[in-house]
């Protein structure tokens, strides 16, 4: 398995049968090379987009639509970007699976909020969410946009998740202090990926304090399109 950072919370993820790109902001992102998107695209079978801010879904409608592949999301914003592109999309809710050709993926929650910009201002777009993606004997907690919630108890109790994608940049999510809280209080990960920070100066921008915090935990900072090999 494969897990191959695209910057900020992008991921290309090569998993069973599947290569799953997970909220890619590649075009104007400040981290991204954009002249290398077609390898970063080239074979997506699915593209799962956590929630509806432009970081995580500018993107990933426009590749679905471009490689005639299914955008993977939340129910509601999934039927209206299909009404509205035409695309091909897997729409769910909170504590729904899914298959993806061998891999399995779930839905979960996280706390923090889902709107884009229309003509007549914020549009809602269903909730925002996290997921865990199972394959290949491991689970991956990708938490999303979230802050630190009780619910991640459940999430461990029910998912043993073994790798943790964690949003970890603050201001807007979690901070490093706060994410390593989580991967400690509530997981056994035995790796963690810090996303959502260095993109922007309001965020955090060392993993250095997580590293510090999780001494348990294989705490790997991410390099673009550098794969983690699992």
């Amino acid at each position: 398995m494969k897990i191959i950072p695209l910057g900020h919370s992008g991921f290309r993820i090569e998993i069973e049968d599947q290569i799953l790109l997970i909220d890619p902001w590649l075009t104007g992102c400040p981290v991204f090379p954009e002249e290398r998107r077609a390898e970063a695209i080239e074979g997506a079978s699915h593209v799962l987009i956590s929630h509806a801010h432009f970081d995580h879904c500018a993107d990933g409608f426009a590749i679905a639509k471009e490689r005639d592949i299914p955008a993977v999301g939340i129910y509601d914003h999934m039927g209206y970007m299909e009404g509205k592109m035409g695309i091909k999309t897997v729409g769910f809710n909170k504590g729904g699976t899914v298959m993806l050709g061998k891999v399995s993926v779930t839905m979960v929650t996280a706390a923090h909020s889902s709107t884009f910009n229309s003509d007549d201002g914020p549009m809602y777009a269903g909730t925002e969410s996290g997921f865990m993606i199972s394959g290949e004997g491991h689970t991956i907690y990708f938490s999303g946009d979230t802050d630190v919630m009780m619910d991640m108890e459940l999430f461990e109790d029910l998912h043993h998740p073994d790798i943790g994608i964690l949003c970890a940049g603050g201001h807007f999510t979690m901070d490093m202090k706060r994410a390593a809280y989580a991967a400690k209080r509530f997981f056994n990960f035995k790796t963690v990926i810090p996303c959502h920070y260095n993109t922007f100066p309001v965020l955090e921008q060392s993993v250095q304090a997580m590293v510090e915090a999780v001494p348990n935990a294989n705490v790997i900072e991410p390099e673009v399109l550098v794969p983690i090999d699992i």
